[in-house]
């Protein structure tokens, strides 16, 4: 998927599909890249997301960018949910660890466990949104959960997005085991810390998935499924 991703995106950002342009069909597509189509649907799903493309019913896929500004997940822009992320959860975590309830520390880490034992992508998701819910309410503030289960969605839109482009779950399962060991300590400034390198660390990946180094020159030859 990663590789057809590539390859439409170059395609589009070296302008062999210009704005307005509709893509080839799935049909089309899946027979000169030599794969699937559940693996060329995931592709456009993402190109989607990066904007650069969009969805018409009845009609194809159709090119509205020739370069990724800032992906929208659900209502919400990365750069705008990724600021407002900034301000509400890393606080959060910092109250969290000095007003935790031993239930709140047991619902943490069983829940942790689970995401570390877990193989299914959608099923990791889920509870990765529930986690940052979690750590919300471990504050005691019900305002800080309200604005968490606002964006529920845009988080789980967003953790799909970097775990199917960035590679991110592994990464995110340590980030996350980190954040709870901050909250048995109770430190504060370990929680917020290290709730901001869950973060960064974030926004690096989508950084190198908006910006690449390299645009990868055009194929030749298909892809194998």
């Amino acid at each position: 998927m990663e590789a057809v991703l590539v390859h439409l995106r170059g395609a589009i950002e070296r302008g062999e599909y210009a704005i307005g342009d509709k893509l080839p069909s799935e049909a089309e597509l899946c027979r000169r890249l030599e794969v699937s189509r559940p693996v060329l649907r995931e592709a456009l799903r993402a190109l989607q997301v990066m904007g650069l493309t969009a969805s018409r019913t009845g009609k194809g896929t159709f090119v509205l960018a020739n370069a990724v500004e800032d992906p929208t997940f659900g209502d919400y822009a990365a750069g705008d949910l990724l600021e407002v992320r900034r301000h509400v959860e890393i606080p959060a975590a910092g109250y969290a660890a000095v007003r935790r309830t031993p239930e709140n520390l047991d619902h943490l880490t069983h829940l942790l466990e689970r995401m570390e034992r877990e193989t299914d992508t959608t099923a990791w998701v889920a509870m990765d949104t529930v986690f940052h819910i979690g750590v919300a309410e471990a504050a005691q503030n019900p305002v800080f959960r309200k604005v968490i289960e606002e964006i529920r969605d845009a988080l789980a839109r967003q953790s799909a997005f970097l775990n199917e482009l960035g590679g991110r779950r592994e990464q995110s399962n340590r980030e996350h085991r980190e954040i709870v060991e901050a909250l048995v300590d109770g430190s504060e400034h370990d929680a917020a810390q290290a709730m901001s390198h869950h973060l960064d660390r974030v926004q690096t990946t989508l950084s190198s998935i908006v910006h690449p180094q390299r645009v990868t020159p055009p194929m030749k030859g298909g892809l194998e499924a």
